[in-house]
This record gives C-alpha cells, sequence and structure tokens, in this order.
C-alpha cells in the first residue's frame, strides 16, 4: 500500500464515521442557528453603522 493511499483510507473513514454520528436534526439545529446568527450581525452592523452616521 502505498502512504497516499493509507491518508485516503484514514479520511476517507473519518468522514464515514462523522457521517454516521450527524443526526438530520442536528444539522438543521445547527444551519438555523448560523441564519439566524447571520441576521443578528446583519442588524447590528446597520444599526451601529446609522448610529454612528448620527453621532458625527
Amino acid at each position: 500500500m502505498k502512504w497516499n493511499d493509507i491518508r485516503i483510507s484514514a479520511i476517507g473513514g473519518t468522514i464515514c464515521s462523522i457521517w454516521a454520528s450527524i443526526s438530520l436534526g442536528d444539522a438543521l439545529q445547527t444551519a438555523l442557528t448560523a441564519a439566524l446568527g447571520t441576521l443578528v450581525s446583519f442588524a447590528t452592523s446597520r444599526l451601529l453603522a446609522k448610529w454612528t452616521k448620527r453621532k458625527k
């Protein structure tokens, strides 16, 4: 076996074990949390931009 084959096998095994341990509910919850965090971050940056414009 070549060194490259061993690396590919190890990476494939790691991905398969991670894939088996993550449920659809966990992935959906993570995606929703990320979307909510993005919206809050965007709204906060917009509010801060308006607030600093008024100060000038």
